[in-house]
């Protein structure tokens, strides 16, 4: 059963994932996607980059929708040795980030960010899962590209969609490496009391 917010809330993302993650909390929700630029900023990454990522999707959105409105915004990023990994343009791009997380450990950060836009309040938050491949081959990352393209995944991986045999452990939540993290989703709408 759906649960009811006595605010609307709005998902300021298009992203398949994070809409399955919130009907799979049993929440009712609109989705509104931002327009606003995911770039990150230069220098080392600071999970703070990715929480200022996601609060410029929700208030592009909060200044189109009318009051009494909930946003949620959510950035996803893969981090390796401090570097961000992107979306890979093309397939050798992909290829060369699987080939970099071969056998390490990595981790996955999203940032989240509500805005309660009838008080003007902003709620912000991250979220660190780690995730160890096991040593992949080259047929293994070759096959996953051409049958899955994940062109429009940070990473170059959808962890639902990776084949058995790439991943050796995960230590966090899942449901932040797909791309939402639940958890922090729950806490920021209990601090807006609206929940």
């Amino acid at each position: 059963m759906e649960k009811e917010t006595t605010k609307k809330l709005i998902l300021a993302s298009q992203s398949p994932r994070r809409r399955e993650i919130l009907s799979k909390m049993g929440l009712k929700f609109e989705i509104i996607p931002s327009n606003s630029d995911e770039k990150m900023p230069n220098g080392e990454f600071k999970p703070e980059m990715i929480e200022e990522i996601a609060y410029k999707k929700a208030e592009e959105v909060a200044k189109r929708v009318e009051k009494n409105a909930l946003i949620l915004g959510a950035d996803t990023v893969v981090i390796h040795n401090k570097k961000v990994l992107g979306k890979p343009h093309k397939e050798k791009e992909a290829y060369e980030m699987l080939e970099e997380l071969s056998g390490i450990t990595h981790y996955v950060v999203t940032g989240v960010c509500l805005i309660d836009n009838s008080t003007n309040k902003i709620y912000k938050s991250h979220t660190i899962t780690y995730v160890t491949f096991n040593n992949l081959t080259q047929e293994m990352i070759t096959n996953y590209i051409e049958g899955y393209k994940p062109y429009d995944k940070a990473g170059s991986y959808g962890i639902q969609e990776l084949p058995e045999g790439f991943v050796k452990s995960i230590d966090g939540e899942l449901d932040n490496v797909i791309g939402l993290p639940s958890k922090a989703v729950k806490s920021l709408l209990e601090i807006t009391e609206n929940y």
